[in-house]
Formats: C-alpha cells, structure tokens, sequence
C-alpha cells in the first residue's frame, strides 16, 4: 500500500520527538469530574444522544454476505434487526412488530426470505413492507403501508455495516460524517478481510474508562509490562485530531530504522498500530497486518458492553496460518484482559469516593480529544451531517 502525504508527515514527526528525546503534548491537563463515570444522569445524557443520534459499527459486510442474512443486536437498549434486502442493499428496522410490538427475530443470525412475529404470524419482506397477516379481514381498515417495520438509518462503508439506533426522518450523509478518515479507511481493504473471530465481553466498567484504553499509549509499560510494552515506543505515539474522530498513530521500534531510508522507501503500515477512533464509540485498530473493529457500549451505570472483530486479509488456508492469526488473537485478548481488569478496579475505586475527579496528562491527548468531543456532542454543537 503506497505511503500517504499523512503517513510520511508522521514518521517525521515521531523520528523527530525520538531524536529530541520528547513526545507529543498539550499545552495542559484535563481534569474530568468522576460523575462522568458513575452518575445516572450523566449516562442517560450520553445514550440519548451519543448511543441514539450517531453510527455505531454492528458487523463486518461478510455477515450479511447474501440477500435474506440477518443478525440482531440488543446491547444498545435498541433492538435491532438488520439484514441484506433482494437488492443488495444493507438494511436495519427495529426488532419490533407493529401488530402487537412483539420481538420479531430471536436468532443472532441466519438467513430467511421473510420474518414473521411468533406472537400472531405478520410477516415482513426484506424490504420491512408488511407482507401478510393470518385473517387479514379483522384488520380491514388498517393500511399495511403505514404498518412496515420502523427502519434504521443502515449503511455499508469500508466494509463494515453501520446503525444509527433511532429512527430519522432526514437523510444522514454517512459519507460527509467519515470523509476525515476516508482515506486511509479505504486503504486499509476491510472489505476484503474475513472475520476471523468476533466476540462480545460484558464488563463491570464505565464505557468511557473502555474507551480510553485505546486513547492513549503512556499505560502501556506499565499495565503491559510482559505483553504489548516491548512491541511499542514507550509513550511516544502521535495523534492527528479530525474532531470528533481521531487518528491515534503508536510506532513499533522498527520505525527507527526509516531514519536511514530515503523517504521513497519509507512503509507506514509495518512500522505502526493505528488506532482510529470513530466517534462516539467506534475503533478500527490498524495492526501491521490484520485489523481490530471494536465498539464500546454503554449497559448501565458503570457497566458497558465491548464487542469485538478480528479481521485478517484471507482465510487461514493451513494449520501454519491458522496458528499465526490464533497467537495474535491471544496476545490481544490478554492485553485487553490487563486493560479490563483495572477498568473494573476503577470503576469500584470511583464507588469508594477517593477522588472527586481524574487528571488527563498532556500526553494522554486522546482523552482530551475525546472528552471535548464528548462534551460537545451531548451540548449540540457536533452532530451528524445530513444531506
């Protein structure tokens, strides 16, 4: 994959910061009230607006590779129901029928032409029109038009299927919204990954405190001592702030050899993990040679749920390339283990009253991006563009 004006700006600007023996800072902390990880209504703010009005990534494109796949997801409070309609076309409604408002699909996943509420048989076509009612002439003056599932704004980018988990009476302009990180999501062919395993952990933490494991790199030598630290620079990553998103670039040591390279020959992808935070809660976690696509949802006051997909450019076609993706699948799962671990001992922390508030460190720059974008959605001044 050639080098992009923006990759070859980073590695100057991280062998540089190496050279003068510094990394990349702020002018000043942050300080960030705990209530923005433990109070109710605090949480009922952000879910209303950051987990209702903004895309969120529910699956990979190869999940509903077919005309009739499904999946459901639950974990937003939402149920929703998306599936690949006779046109190709990504679809999402809510996992509701308008008879009686029965749940209409249990499955997590499958394939079907049709899907009919077990309560009292409506079926909907793919499309989520109203297709039949058993003993339709006790529903004479119902317009089966008006009675379709209530659709979702779905879209099908990079690869990824996105949800916004309300209904919208205007059009959202997926493409104005993820333009800042195009291009370099484009390069990274998601679409032509397959999902080597995917998975779902619930844990006893705030949301934010998952989310901020992927915004900065100065934990790294320390919650990751005998695991991810050596694969790093010690806390000298560089972020590219596209607000709300964020390009979070973390250099591997072998980034210091590019220093004796003429810049032509320059590759950025070996060299560096990038963590590209998609607001609110969305990370494509670029590795050297596979991808990490995790989304962080709030499940309560203090709990959240973490779903994950590890996605590799081909299908294992031996045992030797099966054990190669299955270590990577293992070391990440143990350093994300580490990070969870003390996210849960926070969270009880935070219940004990010790602090009134935590301090972002001018080099923890994820947080503050992260915070005021936070901030500034839930106050209306970010908000999805429409067309």
């Amino acid at each position: 994959m050639a080098i992009s004006t923006e990759e070859r700006d980073i590695i100057r600007k991280i062998l540089d910061m190496v050279e003068q023996d510094t990394t990349h800072m702020l002018d000043d902390v942050m300080i960030n009230p705990v209530a923005n990880y433990t109070d109710p209504e605090q949480l009922r703010n952000e879910t209303e607006i950051l987990f209702r009005e903004f895309p969120l990534i529910i699956a990979h494109s190869s999940q509903l590779a077919a005309a009739g796949d499904f999946l459901t997801h639950d974990d937003t409070g939402v149920p929703i129901l998306a599936t690949r309609d006779d046109a190709g076309e990504v679809r999402a409604y809510l996992n509701v029928c308008r008879h009686r408002g029965a749940r209409i699909e249990d499955l997590p996943c499958g394939n079907s032409r049709r899907f009919t509420c077990p309560y009292h048989a409506w079926s909907y076509d793919l499309d989520g029109s109203l297709r039949g009612m058993p003993q339709p002439v006790g529903f004479d003056p119902v317009d089966r038009s008006e009675r379709g599932l209530v659709e979702l704004p779905a879209f099908e980018r990079f690869g990824l299927i996105w949800v916004v988990p309300s209904p919208r009476t205007e059009t959202i302009d997926i493409d104005a919204w993820l333009a800042p990180m195009a291009d370099h999501l484009d390069g990274l062919e998601l679409g032509n990954h397959v999902v080597f395993e995917r998975w779902a952990l619930h844990k006893d933490m705030s949301w934010r405190l998952a989310l901020e494991g992927f915004q900065e790199s100065y934990h790294f030598c320390s919650a990751h001592r005998h695991t991810a630290c050596s694969n790093y620079l010690d806390n000298q990553s560089l972020w590219l702030n596209y607000r709300p998103h964020v390009r979070h670039a973390v250099p591997l040591p072998s980034v210091l050899e590019l220093r004796d390279l003429p810049e032509d020959d320059w590759n950025y992808r070996k060299n560096f993990m990038t963590q590209n935070y998609l607001f609110p809660a969305n990370f494509i976690q670029a590795m050297t040679d596979h991808v990490y696509i995790h989304t962080i949802i709030p499940t309560g006051p203090g709990t959240c749920a973490f779903h994950c997909m590890m996605l590799v450019p081909e299908q294992p076609g031996s045992e030797k390339a099966q054990r190669y993706w299955r270590k990577n699948y293992d070391v990440v799962r143990t350093v994300f283990d580490e990070d969870f671990a003390i996210g849960e001992g926070i969270q009880k922390g935070f219940g004990a009253g010790a602090n009134e508030d935590v301090i972002f460190g001018r080099y923890e720059i994820g947080l503050h991006h992260g915070q005021k974008a936070i901030n500034d959605a839930i106050a209306g001044k970010i908000a999805v563009p429409t067309k």
